[in-house]
């Protein structure tokens, strides 16, 4: 625990597969370099516009792969068969269609939200797009357009919380277990938290806004 409190930021992502076979390929978070610089990605959802993504590594027989923005040349391409990953790769070559190296926060956030923008436009009833995307050590990105599947009433979309000193004892939803922050994190420390759902209870989270 001690070493996870110390890391500038933690992504982990338990996964239940919806789209893509069962496969080390199809396993989140996925990574991809551009820059030089190390990109993480981890997506709870479901995007109709990347649904079933054609390798052409694989010996499918088609070059299609789904463009965004500028892009006209594919240096990213999904290795397993999921959305997640091909949305991924997506938003890798648009970026990089767009910039020649890494812009700066305000001017990457914006790009980032035009992306997701044309990524739901159009099925927006049908798509449910929530991720954690991180760039390098210092940065991540967060997005949510929340949903239900077909056929559920099970709720996705993304909630944080922010730990920050008087720490207090928290006690997990789920299973009978608490921890008291007071004995993992120091005075200066500050933790967010992003998750589908609450983890914890009689702590203030809340969901984050569409979009």
């Amino acid at each position: 625990m001690r070493g996870i409190a110390d890391c500038r930021h933690v992504l982990f992502l338990s996964y239940q597969d919806s789209k893509g076979g069962v496969s080390l390929e199809n396993v989140h978070q996925f990574r991809r370099d551009m820059w030089g610089i190390q990109w993480t990605f981890a997506h709870n959802g479901e995007v109709p516009k990347f649904t079933q993504p054609k390798n052409p590594q694989s010996g499918c027989g088609t070059t299609e792969v789904p463009m965004l923005g500028r892009c006209t040349e594919l240096i990213y391409l999904p290795v397993g068969d999921t959305d997640s990953e091909a949305v991924f790769c997506a938003m890798l070559n648009a970026l990089r269609a767009e910039f020649t190296t890494l812009p700066t926060l305000p001017v990457l956030y914006e790009a980032i939200q035009k992306l997701c923008d044309e990524i739901v436009r159009g099925r927006e009833k049908e798509t449910i797009f929530n991720f954690l995307l991180g760039c390098g050590t210092f940065t991540m990105f967060a997005f949510s357009w929340p949903g239900s599947r077909e056929g559920s009433s099970v709720w996705n979309g993304l909630h944080y919380l922010v730990r920050c000193f008087p720490f207090t004892t928290a006690k997990l939803i789920d299973v009978d277990y608490a921890v008291d922050f007071n004995e993992t994190n120091d005075d200066n420390d500050r933790v967010a938290i992003i998750a589908t759902k609450p983890l914890t209870h009689l702590e203030d989270w809340k969901e984050m806004e569409r979009g």
